[in-house]
């Protein structure tokens, strides 16, 4: 089992529950944008979220962020310490930065004691993509034995100044360098993981890429902490997270959907249907199982584990619970009336 830091109000490592992470895209001094972005995050079901300080203007926000925003506040730091030192003294919960890009020794002390008397963990974040020279001329190339290495420098920098409340992520735009990435480092420390996929991609492919890697790893029981990236709307990262911790068997915090491809047998629109179920599920917060199945062949049998469902007919349809049929109902009702007894469970 990984040690446990605390994020704000969140544990992360040690057998807490995995948390959803996501980061904002706004201008971080944008404070009323930022914080619009936020709640919709966290209403979407993000747990910890994490803004850019590029500049003194960004970090000098951060306080302002803090006081209203309703989750854990990681502040995203490269290169210029004096960033890092503002934004803890406003209050973040997180500094993810990488103690070898800041510069000296002094410097790297500074952030590890500023951190260390507010608590405040660091996450170390080692980036296929800007390995250090020296490892890379090491190794010849991008892999997961050298992105451990990078850590490892990392952790013995801030192990220097007596700080130890650590975070890791190792990740690469690769899924199989990423996962052995991930399980060298499980093999090697016991520091909590921040598991992802970096660059994965737009909605379709990263998420893809982030359920085989990141869902294969915590299949294996590896990841404390994750987040998937996405070149789409910070929301849809997180109801991707959802769906790969469901995928997982990790959690079930909320409904979820199953449904049955098309056949020669289907005489019902089902993919229009399972995509108005799926979209209307996302307002119920219920851990259910919901059912959408294209004729009676594949219905209400062999969908019997869920809470509820429907199955098509020829202009009509089923619907059932728990594999018992309730009534017939027409096709243009269907999902009205499957909301109506989703409302009464």
């Amino acid at each position: 089992m990984t040690k446990q830091i605390q994020v704000g109000s969140v544990a992360v490592g040690g057998g807490a529950p995995v948390s959803i992470q996501s980061m904002c895209n706004t201008r971080t001094q944008d404070v009323e944008a930022t914080l619009k972005q936020i709640r919709t995050l966290a209403a979407a079901g993000c747990e910890i979220v994490r803004v850019a300080v590029p500049d003194m203007e960004a970090a000098r926000a951060v306080g302002k962020i803090r006081e209203q925003c309703p989750l854990p506040l990681v502040v995203d730091i490269h290169f210029d310490y004096k960033l890092a030192l503002e934004c803890v003294a406003a209050g973040a919960d997180k500094v993810r930065i990488n103690p070898g890009n800041i510069g000296g020794e002094d410097r790297v002390k500074a952030v590890a004691d500023a951190c260390r008397r507010r608590n405040i963990p660091i996450r170390i974040g080692v980036n296929g993509g800007s390995l250090e020279k020296d490892i890379l001329a090491r190794y010849g190339k991008v892999c997961a034995e050298a992105m451990v290495d990078s850590a490892f420098g990392h952790i013995r920098m801030l192990n220097r100044w007596d700080f130890d409340d650590i975070c890791i992520s190792l990740k690469s735009s690769s899924v199989p360098v990423t996962m052995r990435a991930y399980q060298l480092m499980a093999q090697r420390s016991d520091y909590p993981l921040h598991v992802g996929v970096t660059e994965a991609g737009t909605v379709r492919m990263g998420t893809l890429k982030s359920a085989v890697g990141i869902g294969g790893l915590l299949a294996l029981g590896i990841g404390d902490t994750m987040r998937v990236s996405l070149s789409a709307d910070p929301v849809e990262e997180v109801y991707a997270a959802r769906d790969i911790l469901k995928a997982a068997g990790i959690r079930r915090d909320g409904p979820e959907l199953v449904s049955c491809p098309t056949c020669g047998r289907t005489k019902i629109d089902l993919i229009a249907l399972a995509n108005e179920v799926e979209e209307r599920l996302k307002s119920v917060d219920r851990p259910i199982t919901v059912a959408v199945m294209g004729c009676v062949v594949n219905g209400p049998g062999e969908a019997s584990h869920a809470d509820v469902g429907i199955a098509g007919g020829d202009g009509e349809g089923l619907l059932f619970q728990k594999g018992q049929i309730i009534r017939k109902v027409p096709q243009e009702r269907l999902v009205d009336e499957l909301f109506a007894l989703i409302d009464t469970l």
